[in-house]
């Protein structure tokens, strides 16, 4: 169980990573890589979207390091 959990938390540290990332900033970041900052009535529905994705798998990954706390080894 605890190798499941661990490979777990690897994966949501590089989705959250890589979301962050891409969330519009100053100087855009990742997001003009991708096309995401791009000038258009829809990218506000999408930075929002990305936000809450963002928000959810860091619920996620605080709640997997709970769970990993109380693991034994």
């Amino acid at each position: 169980m605890v190798y499941v959990l661990v490979a777990l938390q690897i994966l949501l540290a590089f989705f959250l990573i890589v979301l962050v990332l891409m969330h519009d900033g100053k100087d855009a970041g990742l997001s003009g890589a991708f096309g995401v900052g791009a000038a258009s009535g829809g990218t506000q529905v999408m930075q929002r979207n990305l936000t809450r994705l963002t928000v959810a798998l860091a619920i996620l990954f605080v709640l997997n390091s709970i769970l990993l706390g109380f693991q034994k080894l």
